[in-house]
């Protein structure tokens, strides 16, 4: 249902590497005409590594629109075409160093569907095996781990800032308390 809105132009403003801003105007269901700026984007991934001492594994990077370094749960950006788990394999490795045996979705979510169609899908992986870490040439993560209580504490504290980490977090307590059980609501589970 498009809650009678209608895309009557779109004009590309600008393409980047990571994303696309275009410039719609979209006819409203009162009839009137409008503007809405979208930024396409081609999703992204977090993953909650928990390993069987139940410590996660955060990142500390800097974030340049933040203006400064954020605590976070490993992520990265799909590539147009790649399937999320397959996304969220190889970004583990590469930025942790581990691979995981079992992996868990919890959650697929429009990040700011105010301006976006940014879907961020958070996957819970276990059975971590150590490998070697291999992060890109622009990437200086700090890797550390913590219990999943202290994440959540870091969560609660405002240490921890990002929506992945603290949607993905808090989703990892709720499900290995046994009150959430993932896939069951409905979410996006692809690009518009």
């Amino acid at each position: 249902m498009d809650g009678g809105h209608r895309l009557i132009d779109r004009k590309t403003v600008f393409e980047g590497k990571v994303v696309r801003l275009y410039l719609d105007r979209v006819l409203l269901p009162n009839g009137v005409e409008a503007e809405r700026e979208l930024v396409r984007h081609w999703g992204a991934v977090g993953m909650v590594p928990l390993d069987q001492d139940g410590g996660i594994f955060l990142v500390r990077q800097y974030r340049h629109p933040a203006g400064k370094e954020l605590l976070e749960i490993p992520a990265g950006k799909l590539v147009e075409g790649e399937e999320p788990l397959e996304c969220a394999r190889r970004e583990l490795e590469e930025e942790i160093g581990y691979r995981a045996g079992s992996w868990t979705r919890l959650a697929s979510f429009y990040t700011s569907p105010g301006f976006s169609d940014e879907v961020l899908h958070l996957f819970l992986a276990e059975e971590l095996v150590p490998t070697q870490a291999s992060p890109e040439a622009d990437e200086f993560l700090e890797v550390l781990k913590v219990s999943l209580d202290e994440a959540l504490e870091l969560v609660a504290s405002g240490e921890i800032e990002d929506s992945k980490s603290i949607a993905g977090i808090a989703l990892a307590c709720l499900y290995r308390r046994g009150v959430y059980r993932p896939g069951e609501g409905p979410g996006p589970s692809a690009q518009a």
